[in-house]
């Protein structure tokens, strides 16, 4: 390690703490062009890759002289907005250093695991690059609104195949290594207005849609809690709920949304299936209500014996003299367009969850120094031994 890497760290940081790039709107133009020109002059070859004007995103390769695997590392650039700014203690668009943290909007989630990365892309390129394979960094877009212009473009357009991804996550130089698939869907029913002082002359579709949301709910309370692995569970939330436009008229309309979670083994179109199923079977008119499926993607499992998982467990043990952790999440990570690709997810990085979209969120300094540490030993066990 060089002498002072939390000094390169907390200036990083800094430089990404004051580039805005907050969702909505969405826009990475000049973080991506910081990111862009920093590895540029490293010796990366980097390309700008947008789907939607203004979403960039940032694909930044350095190939070994020999055969080998290749690793991914990625961080996304956007963070959530600020929320209310008197809830801020200092501006969270000026890195402020106290008491071993450094305070700014997306320190912790997640522009210091990106930090980390950069200054990992740097130092790898000046010890020489990789032996072997070739080691790709990725700075993306389009993670905050889960939406398609970020890492699932480069997935599917291409540009990011690799045999390991490393996401930067909170999760204090541990380990997540499996991840629930999601599923949304919309249900959307249909009935009769009328007036509230006469009911019976309408046909009340939030009264449907509760029927139907009963009955979903009767075999999810059944079926739901059979389904674990580990900590993992299988769930259901109802996210949203709309009906009705005035409270003296009977609702016309009524819409739901659903969000399930899912074990690995689930698979996003079965568990549409199953919701389908259900809804069909509650007994009401199949021309007054639509299901409809929104968006999903898989989960997955790195088996713990793969070559990048031992990596971080030797690497963790090595830096730090303690076993790593593998954690459970409670969200999901842009390696979930990676689900089916039979490759090695990995999220790690410094920082506590507890600390995302909060406000004056923080990332411990020496957690960032560890994680570059670690990763930097990693990719010498990956890639072959740099100067």
């Amino acid at each position: 390690m060089p002498k002072k890497p939390a000094s390169e760290l907390i200036a990083i940081l800094s430089d990404l703490i004051a580039l805005p790039s907050p969702y909505p709107p969405g826009t990475s133009v000049e973080i991506c062009a910081y990111a862009a020109k920093r590895l540029k002059k490293a010796g990366y070859k980097v390309e700008v890759a947008a789907k939607t004007k203004g979403v960039d995103n940032i694909v930044a390769r350095l190939k070994g002289k020999a055969k080998g695997p290749v690793v991914a590392f990625n961080a996304h650039v956007d963070t959530v907005g600020i929320g209310e700014r008197a809830n801020w203690r200092s501006d969270p668009f000026k890195a402020l250093v106290k008491g071993g943290l450094v305070y700014g909007l997306g320190a912790g989630n997640c522009k210091g695991s990106m930090a980390v990365q950069i200054w990992l892309a740097e130092e790898i390129a000046r010890r020489g690059g990789p032996a072997k394979g070739e080691l790709i960094f990725t700075f993306v877009a389009d993670e905050e609104n889960l939406g398609p212009d970020g890492m699932s473009f480069l997935r599917d357009s291409g540009r990011v195949r690799p045999d390991a991804l490393i996401l930067g996550a909170q999760t204090e130089n541990n380990l997540i290594v499996a991840e629930r698939g999601v599923m949304w869907a919309r249900i959307t029913t249909r009935g009769k207005a009328a007036h509230a002082g006469n009911p019976s002359a309408g046909d009340n579709a939030i009264l449907r849609m509760m029927r139907l949301v009963g009955a979903l709910q009767a075999h999810y309370d059944k079926v739901l809690p059979k389904r674990v692995a580990g900590a993992m569970k299988s769930t259901v939330n109802i996210g949203m709920f709309h009906g009705g436009h005035n409270t003296n008229v009977v609702p016309s309309a009524c819409t739901v949304e659903i969000d399930r979670r899912l074990l690995p083994d689930e698979k996003v179109k079965d568990a549409f299936k199953e919701l389908k199923r259900v809804v069909d079977g509650a007994g009401e008119p199949r021309k007054l209500y639509t299901v409809e499926f929104l968006t999903g993607t898989n989960g997955f499992f790195a088996p713990e014996n793969g070559a990048a998982v031992a990596a971080f467990e030797a690497a963790v043990k090595a830096q730090t003299r303690r076993k790593v952790k593998f954690l459970n999440a409670t969200g999901v990570s842009d390696g979930r367009y990676y689900a089916d690709d039979g490759i090695e997810i990995i999220n790690f990085g410094p920082g506590s969850g507890a600390q995302g979209h909060a406000a004056n969120e923080s990332v411990p300094i020496a957690e960032m120094v560890q994680a570059a540490a670690i990763q930097l030993d990693v990719v010498q066990r990956l890639t072959g031994t740099m100067r």
